[in-house]
């Protein structure tokens, strides 16, 4: 596959920072980290991936409350947040990136198709929530997904490339 260019930004920013990424994803199923992995060099910076689809993976792999689970489901920024800490804590990288919410084609936790959450944690971007309200059919939420994942990385990692990248609201 070819890698967009997102994908390889990334790649490039966390090797001139000597920084390492993991991800946890849902919705996205490992497309995310498929999506680093297409590029080539990503060995030096992808650490590994965890897909924690079914919410037991989340609450006893990842480790999110499962009280907080209970209380809101999975599709929350909250959950997001505490994937993308897990992730990175788990398996040993300075950044960890996560994805949650609904592909479709129809609502899931009262939440409509295209609800998603995207959670990043790292040096300088502690516990950063992405939430995003996309359209599309299931590829495209979860395609979509992946891009806004990859851009708001990129925005994290470089500060100077947030007029391209928009820092998310809270």
């Amino acid at each position: 596959m070819t890698p967009g260019p997102d994908a390889v930004e990334v790649v490039r920013l966390l090797r001139e920072r000597g920084e390492t990424i993991a991800t946890a994803e849902s919705l996205t199923g490992g497309l995310l980290c498929a999506a680093l992995v297409d590029v080539p060099g990503a060995s030096d910076v992808v650490v590994g991936g965890l897909v924690a689809y079914a919410t037991q993976v989340k609450t006893d792999v990842l480790g999110v409350d499962p009280d907080l689970v209970a209380a809101r489901g999975t599709v929350d920024p909250d959950v997001a947040v505490a994937m993308a800490a897990s992730v990175h804590h788990l398996l040993g990288s300075d950044w960890g990136v996560s994805t949650t919410g609904v592909a479709g084609p129809g609502p899931s936790e009262g939440k409509p198709a295209g609800t998603v959450h995207v959670g990043i944690d790292g040096p300088g971007a502690r516990e950063v929530p992405v939430p995003l309200a996309l359209s599309g059919d299931r590829d495209e939420v979860r395609a979509a997904t992946v891009a806004a994942a990859l851009s708001h990385l990129v925005a994290r990692l470089d500060p100077e490339s947030r007029e391209s990248h928009p820092s998310p609201s809270r």
